[in-house]
């Protein structure tokens, strides 16, 4: 179960992308199990290829927070084209899957300056296997999302994790 999920915005105000609003219910959220999601992004300004994301994961150690390592894609991940890795999972020419499509919301770059929002959308959450390293414990997750070294975003989530 994942429970106690929290998110804010870490970057400037310079920004061109800012999460309004970010809402993820049940608390604690079950895998596997149904989970419903709204959201409502500004963006300031049309994100193309190449798109850099850069994650820093964490998790508490006592009164410490540990980085932990990029293993199999996942964890302290640097992805230099997130662009062709939505390519890989939505080839071009095929419409984006649902819900987003209905409200139309991009899964392919670039993706347009403007106002998108995702109303509460239910998504079925599979049985996922996770990586040993994520255990028991308090996590934190710091996304910043750039291109050609300008920062376009950075969103920070916390949630904690209990079998």
């Amino acid at each position: 179960q994942v429970g106690g999920f929290a998110w804010e915005n870490c970057g400037d105000k310079r920004d061109p992308v800012v999460v309004q609003s970010l809402s993820v219910a049940p608390d604690p959220i079950s895998i596997p199990g149904s989970l419903r999601v709204s959201a409502a992004v500004n963006n300031g300004k049309t994100m193309a290829s190449p798109l850099k994301a850069v994650l820093v994961v964490e998790k508490a150690l006592g009164d410490l927070w540990i980085q932990l390592p990029c293993i199999d894609q996942l964890g302290s991940c640097t992805y230099n084209d997130v662009c062709s890795i939505l390519d890989d999972l939505i080839p071009p020419g095929t419409t984006c899957p649902e819900p987003l499509l209905t409200y139309g919301i991009p899964c392919h770059c670039p993706f347009k300056a403007g106002f998108y929002s995702l109303p509460a959308s239910d998504f079925d959450l599979p049985d996922v296997e996770l990586p040993s390293w994520m255990t028991n414990g308090n996590y934190r997750v710091r996304a910043v999302v750039s291109n050609g070294g300008e920062e376009l975003a950075c969103v920070k989530l916390a949630f904690s994790l209990h079998s």
